[in-house]
């Protein structure tokens, strides 16, 4: 498996690497960066160990004159930044001591150790300044089969760090092969661990949900998370029968994780995953309509053409079956519909809740005719009560 890393032009890449080199130390791109170039995935983020403790990088940085952040100096992380363009470089390292969470560590002088403390073989794949790819773990082979195998040992790899278990399903999801299924020893490791999730905070949890959701299909993944007892020990109630045929409905359209979390549980999330204010909003708001009984013109009119669409596509998984086909047409009828009634139309003589109830009726009224009673015939049906 060979890949060209053009992003090794990048006047980053080449600066941090021939400062880091023209002092005697090794300079190895690592992870991500390494791995998805040799899937041919697109990289976001260029990740650089070395054997130069993080002061000396600091110095070497300031001598060329090279902008440098002690993003994680503690745990050996100097962020050096090129152009705009960050490189996050790290110490070899080696763990001396793990509870689950976080983990002591010491510099190391070694590859071979530095690649040990990490969670997957194919995130132990190591590239020099000159596309040259390093494999101290049989990684290649692994990312070749799309495989995807914890480092060593599975059960240790999961007590190192509990949150492993989710970047299990997740890495899965994103590069494993779906007809080969789960690493076994890996999926033992996590059914075996999935108690220590509950020490992981919520958010870290969250975060590790969310990226796995926005995979092109992560329902094959999270159908072994339930097996395996991990959906329920992160999402009490979750259910993950109508993940798989929402990806089917759909259609093309980009994954959105709050749809597909709306399919999993209609249950407020919070708590266990501390989403993004905006994001609990949107999950709920797909959920609960999923579940309710508005037609499509009345989701068009209260959601919008977007959010209106997710909570069919989840309504349509739930009881698995397909939209019909007027579905879409009579969601776009209610979003771009105008409700005729305003408020200043029965002030004075409403006001306060009994205004806001009259509207309500009257916008029900509206929807169930299918957005076609005008201004006229709505206010004579609030005449018509009032009589």
């Amino acid at each position: 498996m060979t890949a060209k890393a053009t992003w090794l032009s990048l006047p980053a890449a080449r600066a941090v690497t021939g400062m880091l080199e023209s002092a005697g130390h090794q300079a190895l791109f690592v992870g991500g960066c390494v791995r998805n170039t040799l899937l041919g995935a697109p990289v976001t983020d260029l990740d650089l160990a070395t054997d130069a403790r993080p002061e000396a990088v600091l110095a070497l940085a300031d001598a060329a004159g090279l902008k440098s952040v002690p993003t994680g100096i503690s745990h050996g992380t100097v962020t050096i930044v090129v152009e705009g363009v960050p490189v996050e470089v790290t110490t070899f390292r080696r763990d001396v001591e793990t509870d689950g969470r976080h983990a002591v560590v010491a510099f190391s002088d070694s590859m071979e150790e530095d690649a040990a403390r990490r969670d997957f073989t194919m995130n132990a794949l190591y590239m020099d300044g000159r596309g040259t790819v390093l494999d101290p773990l049989d990684g290649l082979a692994d990312l070749e089969a799309r495989r995807v195998r914890f480092v060593g040992d599975a059960e240790a790899r999961v007590r190192e760090d509990y949150l492993r278990i989710l970047r299990f399903f997740r890495f899965h999801a994103w590069y494993g092969d779906p007809d080969a299924g789960l690493d076994a020893a890996g999926l033992a490791a996590c059914a075996a661990g999935l108690e220590g999730l509950g020490a992981v905070s919520a958010e870290r949890i969250g975060a590790e949900i969310v990226k796995l959701l926005g995979a092109p299909d992560p329902a094959p993944s999270v159908a072994a998370m339930a097996q395996a007892g991990v959906l329920g020990q992160t999402l009490a109630g979750a259910d993950a029968t109508a993940l798989a045929p929402l990806v089917h409905l759909e259609e093309g359209l980009a994954p959105d994780p709050m749809r597909r979390l709306a399919a999993l549980t209609g249950a407020d999330c919070q708590d266990a995953l501390r989403l993004r204010n905006a994001d609990a909003r949107h999950h709920q708001q797909i959920a609960r309509a999923a579940r309710g009984a508005d037609s499509p013109i009345a989701l068009g009119h209260r959601l919008g053409a977007e959010f209106g669409l997710d909570a069919l596509l989840v309504r349509a998984a739930l009881l698995g079956q397909p939209l019909a086909a007027t579905d879409r047409a009579q969601l776009m009828h209610g979003a771009e519909a105008q409700f005729p009634v305003q408020a200043g139309d029965l002030m004075p003589a409403l006001a306060g809740p009994e205004l806001g109830r009259a509207l309500d009726r009257l916008r029900g009224l509206w929807l169930a005719s299918a957005c076609t009673l005008g201004r006229e015939a709505l206010l004579s049906h609030l005449n018509d009560d009032a009589d």
